[in-house]
Parts: C-alpha cells; structure tokens; sequence
C-alpha cells in the first residue's frame, strides 16, 4: 500500500483491510509515520510519534485490527506515557494509570501511535500553547483547527491517521471536528467510562471518545468503548443491539427541533445559517416533522459555570505533589488568572455552581422533551484566525472576559455537556471559501443509537468524503 491509498481509508477500512492479510498492522504503522513525517511539520499536530510504535501493542483481530491510533494529551493516559497537559507546570510527567480507555483501544486491535497537541489544561477551543506551539487547520493553516482536541482533529483530517482520541467537556470534541471537517460525536454522559481515575470528570460534564472521518467508523467506536465498569457514578441503559447494526435500520419519523437563530452574543454567519436551513429542509423532504425552537437557555446561565473553583485545588495539589511552583513560568496569562480567581473564591461557590447545573439539566429538558433530535449549528461561525480574545496565551484577557467570549462561541455545545445528551458534529456543508461547516444532531439521553441512523442518512444524502484539506498527506 502507497501513502496515496492509505489516506483514502477509514479505519474500518483498514482494518478490513488488515484482517483479509492485505496489508499489516507494521505496514500501517510505517505509513502513519511517513504521514506524519510530510504533514506534521506544516499543522503541528502530534507532538510525539513514539519511537517504539512499530512494536506497540494492539489485539490481533477486532473491530479496528492494525489501525493507528494517536491520544489527545489530556484525559484518557497510557500508563508510562507522557501526559503533559499541553502546560509547563506537567512538562516530563508520566502517567501511572492505564485508562479504561486505552484498554479497550488495544482490544479492538488500535495501535497508540503517539499524542497530539491540545490547548494548556484543555481549557480553550483554539489549539496552542506556550509549550507546543500553535497547531494549524489543514483547511487553512492560518485558522484554528479548534480545541482542545485540534490536535486530533488536525492530524486525522490531513491524513495521519482515520481516527483519533478525543474528549469534550464543552465542545472540545465537537468544535474541531466542525472547524476540520470531521464527525466529532460526545456521547452521553455515562456511556464511556472515565475509569478508572476519572469516573466523575467535571461532574460528567467531559466525556472521551474519538474524531473520524465517517458515520461507520463513529458507530464501529461506540461499540468499541462504550459500557460500563466497576464504580463508575453514571451507568445509563445499555444499547438493545450494537452500534453497527443500527446502520442497517430504518430511522423511523421523528420530531425534529431546529436552531435558525443565536443561542449567545455572537451571531450566526450567514452561510452556517443557510447550512441548518438546507439541513432542516433535507430532514423534511426524508419524512421527518421539523418545527423551530427558540434559544433553550440564557447564556448568563451558562457562563455561571466556571471550573475555575475546582481546577485550583487540582493545580495546587498537582503542583505540591511534584515539588512546582503556580507562576507566569508555568501557567499561561488566561490560565493563571483563571487560577488566582478560583483559588479566590469561597468553597459555597462550589454549591451554587452545583445547583445551577441543576436548575439549567431540568429547564433545557423541559424545553425540548418534545422532540426525539435538534438540529443547530456546531459553531455560529467558520474556523478563526489564530490568536485572539479566545487563546489563554493573551495577556489582555481577564478571566471574565475569556469565559465571557468562550461562551459566546460555544453556544450550542457546552450546554449539551450540562444535560448529559449525545451529540454529533457532521461535515455537512462548506463556506464560499472552502472552510468546513458543522452541523449538530443532538439525541434524547442515552440515545445515540438514533443519532447513528441519522447520520448515516445525513452522510448518503450529502456525502462529504470526496472534500479534501489544501495540507494532507500524499499528496503529489
């Protein structure tokens, strides 16, 4: 297999592929290097290819037998691997946990091929950071891929490899995926363990999973790592078949609830607005009972809930247990401030935050029980130019201001974090310019066997895998 073939797979491709003996596992590994080798230095997305990923391990067999995998470098660890955090204060650390996740990735055949960049602490939704620098959209280098999983995101969608470890506490998933190109599904809460040390991460408002290039492979994913272990606070009903069967089965007619208008301060871009009414009008015409829905939430509701209080007491026993200092040396401008501010605030905030998340879970659920999907926008507008009120490296920002503007631009993605629902970011439209617009299917919780039947239609009716990035690998 040349490096020209192996970008146009998925993973469940390559590992058809693979499984027939057609090409191995060591051969797979061998191109995502040469990959990597010609993109990388151009998007900055993977900030160490292992030297010993030709000998990683991974099940012979299984759903994704011999394809490359990369982890976001935050969240789910490798034991003995660098875990970073995209920050100076985590430089040379080393997880001593195997995540639940990781597991399952090498059952299913998966090689770990090496980390991908992420914003420090993953706390913004562009990907750059004083330690790895700025990692840029294969669409556009000067624009952001998004965060925090952009690293991820840019390396699948230039071709490093087909899919990739992401995770999503309030859009970190979905964000890159609709700013690249890609599908970016957040499950509901609950149906990936964090185990078996991050069971409860941010009150399961963040949740891991993957980025890929196509429905097949996000349902393949979902039976991959979906299910439940020992002392995980959210287990959910359990799908009736799996994931990949649901491919095969009618959608049914379902009630359908647009987003046409803003959810927060920034307005919607006119292209990504005439996306969701194209999308809207396509659901119709499949048979579906599409009404529009006014925005479900207040955005000053949202902006309450600050992790600033509970990211200060990890930073300073993180810090403590590793003999640092919390300074200008090992945090960045947003991200200090956003410390000292939390470490700040009194311990009742923690309680107030609490009951506002639930005062917001029982007010979305009301507003939209009456529909089994919503369509709105990933993001109201197209990839951003680098830097900017929204990178924690700028040191006019406030910590107000940052959570002001992160708000704004995340309006129809932190709030599905808040209820727990599933999710899915789809490729469905481009801007004038060729940048990559997302649309998001939102299910009912626990129900993403609905999402994946929609998708899959969604992706027949307006395929997007023949859209190619201007930087991708094996290219002539």
């Amino acid at each position: 297999m040349k490096l020209n073939e192996y970008v146009e797979y998925d993973a469940t491709g390559l590992a058809s592929l693979a499984s027939a003996g057609e090409v191995t596992a060591l051969e797979l590994t061998r191109l995502a290097r040469e990959a990597h080798d010609q993109v990388n230095p151009r998007i900055n997305a993977v900030i160490e290819f292992y030297e010993d990923a030709e000998t990683v391990a991974g099940a012979n067999g299984g759903l994704f037998h011999g394809v490359p995998f990369l982890r976001k470098d935050i969240g789910a660890s490798e034991a003995g691997r660098l875990q970073e955090n995209g920050s100076r204060l985590f430089k040379g650390c080393r997880s001593d946990t195997d995540s639940y996740f990781f597991r399952r990735a090498r059952e299913a055949g998966l090689r770990t091929l090496g980390r991908t960049t992420t914003p420090e602490l993953g706390s913004t939704m562009m990907t750059e950071s004083i330690l790895n620098g700025i990692t840029g959209n294969p669409w556009d280098l000067e624009r952001s891929a998004g965060g925090s999983s952009g690293g991820a995101a840019a390396a699948v969608a230039a071709g490093i490899t087909p899919i990739a470890h992401g995770s999503d506490g309030g859009g970190s998933t979905r964000i890159p995926a609709s700013w690249c190109g890609l599908v970016g599904l957040n499950p509901s809460r609950g149906r990936v363990s964090g185990g078996p040390n991050r069971q409860d991460a941010g009150s399961g408002l963040s949740r891991d999973f993957i980025l890929c290039r196509t429905v097949r492979d996000m349902a393949a994913a979902l039976d991959v790592f979906s299910g439940p272990h020992p002392g995980d606070p959210f287990i959910i009903v359990q799908p009736n078949r799996s994931y990949r069967e649901e491919l095969s089965q009618p959608t049914g007619r379902l009630r359908v609830g647009v987003a046409r208008t803003s959810w927060g301060a920034i307005d919607l871009e006119p292209e990504v607005l005439h996306a969701v009414k194209s999308t809207a009008t396509l659901l119709e015409e499949m048979g579906h009972m599409v009404m529009n829905i006014e925005p479900i939430y207040e955005p000053a509701e949202y902006s309450k809930f600050d992790s600033a209080p509970t990211t200060a007491i990890w930073l300073e026993e993180a810090a403590r247990a590793m003999g640092r200092a919390i300074s200008s040396d090992t945090l960045e401008p947003v991200n200090l401030k956003r410390y000292r501010y939390g470490r700040d605030l009194p311990l009742s905030q923690a309680r107030d935050v609490e009951e506002g998340l639930r005062k917001m879970r029982f007010r979305v659920g009301e507003a939209i029980h009456a529909f089994d999907i919503l369509l709105t926008p990933t993001m109201p507008i197209v990839a951003v130019p680098h830097g900017g009120i929204y990178s924690a490296m700028n040191p006019e920002l406030s910590a107000e201001e940052y959570l002001e503007a992160d708000t704004a631009i995340c309006q129809y993605t932190g709030v599905f974090n808040v209820t727990g629902q599933p999710s899915v970011s789809l490729p469905l439209a481009q801007s004038e310019s060729g940048l990559p617009i997302g649309i998001q299917i939102v299910g009912r919780f626990g129900d993403e066997a609905t999402l994946v039947r929609v998708a899959r239609d969604l992706e027949e009716a307006r395929p997007w895998r023949h859209r190619r990035p201007i930087t991708r690998a094996g290219k002539s």
